[in-house]
Order: structure tokens, then C-alpha cells, then sequence
């Protein structure tokens, strides 16, 4: 399967709702459900300080993902609020993986310098949680009872972080 990864653009908006309520629609996948991903949704993570769409052969958007950076001085350096998702259908083939290379490419090259990302991940998605890993994300807590899902019951969040260059 052929998959590029390119910048999310307005035009792109309809098409990450589409991958956002497509991914939603399974319990504890996001943290929105499918009626809390709207145009507006879109249209913020299109305005964040990184976009990216995955797009296979045929032109449809398969994948997204978003970050910004943190707005407060002491924090300038961590690219957080970090959002993706993959269509069902398109899960498990890389892509994935795909828009998460591309968004550390750019982080290494951002100015000013971006030394930080971080991302929560719901602990009943050891999928994403693997994913995060190999990519070479650190567990580095948890949040317990951080999530509500729709059937009541509560989920912990776990934090992970990914240094992109030595500190200290």
C-alpha cells in the first residue's frame, strides 16, 4: 500500500472528520466519541502548530495527526496536545507509523528547537501504547481513572514523553 504524508490544508477538514469519526466509533480508540469530532475540531487541529494528513493511492485521507506547542516560556520546548488517528479499515498497515515519523521529522527541525513530545494514551489501547514504544515514546506515569468510557467504567491514562535529543 502506497501512503504519502504531506500538511493538512482547509481543504482536508471534511476528510479528518471523516477518519476521526471513523476511529471513534470504537470505545476507548480516542478520547472523543464520533458526535465530539465536528467541523470545529477540525479546523483547530488544522490551526495547530503541526497537521498532518496520511493520504493512500487513491487520495483519501486515511490518517491524521496534530500537536502545538505549549504557549508558556518554561514549557516552549515540549510539543504536547497530541492527537491522531487512522480509519479503521487502514489500521495495522503502518500508517500510523507513517504520520508519526513525519511529525518527528519535523519536530527535530523546528525553530525554535523542539527537545520534547508527549502524548497520553488510554491504557486500554495496548495497541497504541506498543505503537508509541517502538517509536521510542517512554512510559513516564499514570493518571488514573483519568477517562470515563460510555459504559461507566473508568480508564487510566498513561503518560508517555520522547526526548529527540539528549538533556542535561
Amino acid at each position: 500500500m502506497s501512503i504519502t504524508v504531506r500538511r493538512a490544508t482547509v481543504a482536508d477538514r471534511d476528510a479528518i472528520v471523516a477518519v476521526h469519526r471513523s476511529a471513534a466509533v470504537t470505545p476507548g480508540a480516542l478520547a472523543r466519541t464520533p458526535e465530539e469530532v465536528t467541523t470545529a475540531f477540525a479546523e483547530a487541529a488544522i490551526a495547530a502548530d503541526i497537521c498532518l494528513v496520511a493520504v493512500d493511492a487513491d487520495g483519501t485521507v486515511c490518517g491524521e495527526i496534530h500537536a502545538k506547542r505549549e504557549t508558556i516560556a518554561l514549557f516552549a520546548h515540549v510539543l504536547g496536545g497530541l492527537t491522531v488517528a487512522v480509519r479503521p479499515d487502514q489500521q495495522g498497515r503502518g500508517v500510523g507509523s507513517k504520520l508519526f515519523e513525519a511529525l518527528i521529522n519535523w519536530a527535530r527541525s523546528a525553530e525554535p528547537e523542539i527537545v520534547r513530545i508527549e502524548l497520553a494514551a488510554g491504557a486500554g489501547n495496548p495497541g497504541a501504547v506498543r505503537l508509541y514504544e517502538r517509536l521510542g515514546f517512554r512510559h513516564e506515569g499514570r493518571q488514573v481513572a483519568r477517562g470515563r468510557l460510555p459504559d461507566g467504567r473508568f480508564e487510566d491514562d498513561i503518560l508517555m514523553g520522547l526526548l529527540l535529543r539528549p538533556v542535561g
